[in-house]
């Protein structure tokens, strides 16, 4: 799930979402809080009200809606796993790519670009998008659909709908997307299963994501992020697509600047607006010689505790990654593990 769970600028640059994609649709209107919390979900007044308003604005049945409801599980699992720590971990770049840039990963991922070379030539033709970059975020998310998720979508949207206060408006929104993506697929809702916070299949989507962005990649006639590997690779591409990709343009290129130099430049923000002339003057410096990129960029640090910072130059399709997942982090675990893959 890639919706932002804090505002600050730090917290854009290195926080890590649960995975999946970003665009959500508008949000059903909220009601006021429950009168009671009785342990059927049928029974309390949010999901009463949450059942009328989805029915009046999309068409269901509003007693079948409720019926489906009788069958939701409280699962203060997900509660649990969404729930930041009381102290949160420090972060480190240096332990966050070694869990994605690995031997597992890599190998898996240059077998899964061999199984489907066919279906990756074809999205990189049509959405311009390379095809190690497409199997590097498949690779990140799931390990290439080995670990998909095995929450009931279902009860752990629910669960974060109606009990946990924080985010109950993006998981509301996020529960209508998954009953009107299980009648567009005539599928039971029930039977979707995904992460905690609700992504889906290869690429972890979320329902309003899989509606907005999915593609029918290999003819079937419909898009199945879940059983179909060729379907999961048109979709991610589509998404980088869909936000800004540039076909043939670079993604980062790794600088020399001092951290006196470098704070004003990463307070600007993940927008790439910084010019060449601006990072000339702060001293930046291509680390193993040569030109800076002459491209408007975001300056990305990357930082261990008791190392180094790293310093790159991130270009609009490294921004677009972003919009898959508001991480610097992510984004360039997903770059570097690609610059693997082109490798094999």
């Amino acid at each position: 799930m890639t919706e932002m769970l804090a505002s600050s600028s730090a917290a854009r640059r290195h926080f890590m979402t649960a995975a999946g994609a970003l665009l959500l649709a508008p949000a059903l209107p909220l009601r006021a809080a429950p009168s009671t919390t009785p342990d059927n979900f049928a029974e309390r007044d949010d999901v009463r009200a949450f059942c009328a308003e989805l029915a009046a604005a999309h068409g269901f049945d509003e007693a079948w809606l409720l019926d489906r409801f009788a069958g939701v599980r409280l699962l203060p699992k997900v509660i649990q796993l969404i729930r930041p720590p009381s102290s949160p971990a420090v972060k480190s770049w240096t332990r966050y790519r070694s869990r994605f840039i690995e031997p597992l990963r890599i190998r898996a991922g240059r077998e899964f670009l061999a199984e489907h070379a066919a279906s990756f030539e074809r999205a990189e033709q049509d959405f311009g998008v390379p095809r190690e970059v497409v199997a590097a975020i498949i690779g990140v998310e799931t390990i290439y659909g080995r670990h998909t998720g095995d929450f009931e979508l279902l009860s752990a949207l629910s669960t974060l709908a109606f009990t946990w206060p924080p985010r109950a408006e993006l998981f509301r929104r996020e529960l209508g997307e998954l009953f009107l993506l299980a009648r567009e697929q005539s599928r039971d809702v029930a039977a979707f299963r995904g992460s905690y916070a609700g992504a889906l299949g290869y690429p972890q989507f979320l329902p309003s994501s899989w509606r907005r962005y999915a593609v029918d990649f290999d003819g079937d006639g419909r898009a199945d992020l879940i059983g179909s590997p060729v379907d999961a690779i048109g979709s991610v591409a589509a998404y980088l697509s869909a936000h800004g990709w540039e076909a043939g343009e670079p993604v980062a290129q790794r600088i020399r600047i001092t951290d006196e130099a470098a704070a004003p430049l990463v307070a600007a923000g993940v927008e790439p607006s910084i010019d060449t002339a601006t990072l000339d003057s702060a001293g930046a410096r291509p680390l193993r010689g040569g030109e800076l990129i002459a491209k408007p960029a975001t300056l990305v640090d990357l930082v261990t505790p008791d190392a180094q910072t790293e310093y790159w130059l991130g270009f609009r399709n490294f921004y677009a990654i972003t919009r898959y997942n508001r991480s610097y982090f992510y984004a360039m675990a997903v770059f570097q593990l690609s610059q693997e893959l082109r490798q094999g």
